[in-house]
């Protein structure tokens, strides 16, 4: 039987299987979700805030905990939309505010430009360049210094707990 969530801000419902995940949620309301480590719970761009119905998403694996401990946006109640899974109505996300960066050529071509949102690190989620802030040259070195865009990569580099 499917399950009713809203996403936040965009203040829309929409259903989803029992047991299926809030990224399908986001995909299906064509919300832009980069889906850099293809769903495997290893990357930060499908991180979201659940506002409500904690208790209505399958819980915290071992995968999700490591990725959600290097994300910097990070709080109690963030989750990676790939792993939650819905089990329950009552689920209330809200969506983190800006654009995943993909690689370096995404901020080349945005080399003297406002930012229309805030520009997120794809891994970290940290904030690189805030929303109506110019986006320079030096977004880019500080992007070149950043080892890898290659999620597996990075993780692959970390050690089990």
């Amino acid at each position: 039987m499917a399950k009713t969530v809203r996403l936040e801000p965009i203040a829309q419902e929409t259903s989803v299987e029992t047991n299926g995940n809030l990224l399908s949620v986001l995909i299906n309301k064509d919300l832009d979700v980069l889906r850099e480590c293809g769903g495997r719970g290893m990357c930060a761009t499908c991180h979201v805030y659940v506002v409500e119905g904690m208790e209505g998403l399958s819980p915290i694996n071992r995968r999700e905990q490591r990725t959600l401990e290097v994300i910097t946006s990070c709080k109690t109640n963030s989750r990676l939309a790939c792993q939650a899974r819905v089990l329950a109505n009552g689920v209330v996300v809200e969506l983190p505010p800006g654009m995943y960066i993909n690689s370096l050529q995404d901020i080349e071509a945005l080399i003297g430009r406002r930012a229309d949102q805030n520009l997120l690190h794809p891994i970290t989620g940290q904030v690189l360049v805030e929303e109506g802030k110019l986006i320079t040259r030096s977004v880019l070195k500080q992007l070149e210094n950043t080892p890898t865009f290659k999620v597996g990569e990075f993780f692959s580099h970390s050690v089990d707990a």
